[in-house]
């Protein structure tokens, strides 16, 4: 199968298009877990690792129930250097040990021969013997602006190694109509990427009417969701916004196609920090209950209920 149709066997699975981010930010780490880190390792910086590892797995064992797929940024890591990098490596390790499609949103785009060493690194088996520290996941986000030659490596690695792509299309941020919006003679810029990302799917390959090439497209701009939608019959839409940013259910909708699939809704600080607004219960019960009704909320919405 390819990537869009194990995504799709594994939201009817769990009767959830829920994909919960994973950014970690290391003050907002319960102090439980610092501490127990503090604790074990003193001075020594794996502490870090530790408890962005611990953080992240109790997320991943509390939501396993309710999302077919996580999607860790890579930046909430790097941000630690090396003790962030491990423990991203551990947590997409964790995640894939349950069962769940690991997307990784590390944003990359830069020309050919980079790009090759980024698909090998983030898709790819370049080590075969490395049986910890792996970054490789399910898919990553890529960033459009270098065109073609930028994106074919992982295009590749869609052919040859199952993997899933979500191409920058029309993000959630205020400021994305500074560059998404303007008119190329008729169409946006993101409408042109739209183009793009159903050429690179049917080079990519389709099947069950989806290639494995997807979009970004965020829940801030209903409307241009909706018109994307139609614009990319063939990618499964990854859609940020949900939830702490403003986009609600029903602004989701349009994001699923009439079998209630085609789609994933991210949510995270949400859902990751919800135990900071229940102090009274255990963080991973908060956490676990966030999920569950967010999971509950979309499902809903793509039967269309």
């Amino acid at each position: 199968m390819n990537y869009a149709q194990r995504l799709h066997a594994a939201i009817r699975a769990k009767n959830s298009p829920l994909v919960v981010g994973l950014d970690p930010r290391l003050d907002r780490v319960p102090t439980e877990i610092r501490t127990a880190a503090r604790d074990a390792r003193g001075d020594d910086p794996a502490w870090i690792t530790d408890a962005l590892t611990t953080f992240c797995t109790g997320i991943i064992d509390a939501i396993e129930p309710f999302a077919p797929a996580v999607k860790p940024n890579i930046a909430f890591f790097e941000r630690y250097h090396l003790p962030g990098l491990v423990a991203y490596a551990n947590t997409v390790a964790a995640a894939r040990a349950r069962g769940l499609l690991v997307i990784g949103d590390v944003k990359r785009s830069d020309i050919g021969s980079t790009a090759e060493a980024y698909a090998e690194g983030h898709l790819g088996d370049a080590l075969p013997e490395l049986t910890d520290g792996r970054l490789t996941v399910d898919a990553v986000t890529l960033n459009p602006l270098l065109g073609t030659d930028s994106i074919r490596p992982f295009l590749d690695a869609c052919r040859t190694r199952g993997a899933g792509l979500y191409i920058l299309v029309r993000t959630s941020n205020p400021s994305a109509t500074e560059l998404q919006s303007l008119d190329t003679g008729g169409r946006t810029i993101s409408q042109r990427i739209a183009e793009l990302v159903e050429a690179w799917g049917a080079e990519a390959g389709i099947a069950d009417g989806y290639s494995p090439v997807g979009a970004v497209v965020g829940a801030t701009a209903p409307a241009e969701l909706r018109a994307l939608r139609s614009a990319l019959p063939h990618a499964s839409l990854l859609v940020p916004g949900y939830g702490a940013q403003g986009g609600t259910a029903d602004d989701v909708a349009p994001a699923f196609d009439d079998d209630g699939v085609g789609a994933v809704i991210n949510a995270s600080r949400s859902i990751c920090f919800a135990f900071e607004k229940r102090p009274d219960v255990p963080w991973r019960t908060a956490v676990a209950d966030a999920a569950r009704a967010a999971a509950e909320e979309l499902d809903r919405v793509r039967r269309g209920r």
